[in-house]
């Protein structure tokens, strides 16, 4: 063994003890980064034009878009608590005249009305002496009973607030200095790929192309699916259809609930004011329209754009989720996609020259 070989040896093996190191290190922030990285992605053109606008100050660029990320999760958090608090008093009221006016009274007649569950409803409300129950003594009992909870599970509710909170945080240091020095930093990474450039060049733009389209695909579905809802929720008259359109955007791209989080709990209000129709409209609407969009729809646009068998790209959607959690819907699909871009390198170039074909020539 000669001495270049040694220290070729010693070097790598100091070099992998340093990444590896470096990898637990900043374990606790992957998330957040690939979070910042999506998003810094998908806003660098306008980062690129802001900045022309800005006389090429790429700084003030970045600090501006990383406060208009901040505010748009922030302001809508604020609005809605806003609401929230004025909707709560407003239901506080509207439950108490519904008591005082006799509404316990007649529930037993009014749940007898659904269909299927009604005569069973009306069974389990018989057995209890509604002339009895007293509403200050419900709330008590109820509060008692979720203060108890709360206080149960306090310190898990404020461990995984902090968690979330920091979490937020680092995901927006990290894009203000992805805008800022992105660029250099892709350049220096891109140049240490040991690859032929054609190869290069084709993974980047596989992977562009995966990401842009995972994009588009959640957009477009949560906002074809909050149309659908919202139509619903006007023409059943439900109360404040405009918000809750809104919110069933935003909570369309969570995988586990997503717009069941909304037309759901609408349902069980229509309900509750005794219009049993409405309600199993709502729920059929939900269940049967609504939630078969992002089965149909999202897997469609994405493959369309990347060209990913549908099975396959629901499988690595369903399968990223279950390894990686929400960010396994961009992961999934961005590594199928890589490893038929590595098929495809494959074929061409190792394949043909075990044939005797020439490989086609690189691409400057």
């Amino acid at each position: 063994m000669t001495r270049q070989h040694l220290f070729s040896i010693v070097f790598f093996a100091l070099l992998g003890l340093l990444l590896y190191q470096m990898g637990l290190v900043l374990q606790p922030f992957v998330f957040p980064a690939l979070w910042a990285v999506l998003l810094a992605h998908g806003t660098f053109p306008l980062h690129r034009r802001l900045s022309k606008l800005l006389q090429g100050n790429e700084t003030l660029s970045a600090a501006v878009l990383t406060m208009g990320a901040l505010g748009m999760v922030v302001v809508p958090l604020a609005l809605m608590g806003v609401l929230l608090v004025r909707e709560a008093g407003v239901a506080e009221e509207v439950i108490r005249a519904w008591v005082e006016g006799g509404g316990l009274q007649r529930l037993p007649e009014q749940v007898a009305t659904v269909p299927i569950i009604g005569g069973w409803l009306r069974t389990a409300l018989a057995g209890i002496d509604l002339q009895r129950v007293s509403l200050e003594q419900s709330v008590v009992a109820g509060v008692t009973t979720v203060s108890q909870f709360l206080v149960g599970r306090m310190g898990d509710l404020l461990k995984n607030a902090v968690l979330l909170v920091t979490d937020f945080f680092i995901m927006l240091l990290v894009l203000f200095f992805l805008y800022r020095d992105g660029r250099t930093w892709f350049s220096s990474w891109y140049q240490l790929i040991p690859m032929d450039e054609s190869h290069k060049q084709k993974i980047m733009a596989r992977l562009d192309q995966t990401i842009r389209a995972v994009v588009k695909g959640i957009l477009v579905t949560a906002i074809v699916q909050g149309g659908l809802a919202g139509l619903a929720y006007l023409a059943l008259g439900v109360p404040f259809p405009v918000v809750l359109t809104a919110l069933t955007i935003l909570l369309a791209p969570i995988p586990f609930g997503g717009t069941a989080l909304v037309w759901g709990p609408v349902g069980l209000y229509l309900l509750w004011i005794g219009e049993a129709g409405k309600a199993l409209m709502m729920l059929a609407w939900g269940v049967g329209v609504v939630s078969m969009v992002d089965h149909v729809l999202r897997p469609w646009l994405i493959g369309q754009d990347v060209q990913i068998p549908v099975l396959l790209l629901v499988l690595s959607v369903l399968g990223g989720l279950a390894l990686y959690g929400v960010l396994g819907i961009f992961v999934g699909p961005v590594l199928v996609s890589l490893l038929m871009t590595a098929v495809q390198i494959y074929r061409e170039e190792y394949q043909a020259v075990e044939a005797g074909t020439p490989p086609p020539p690189a691409s400057s």
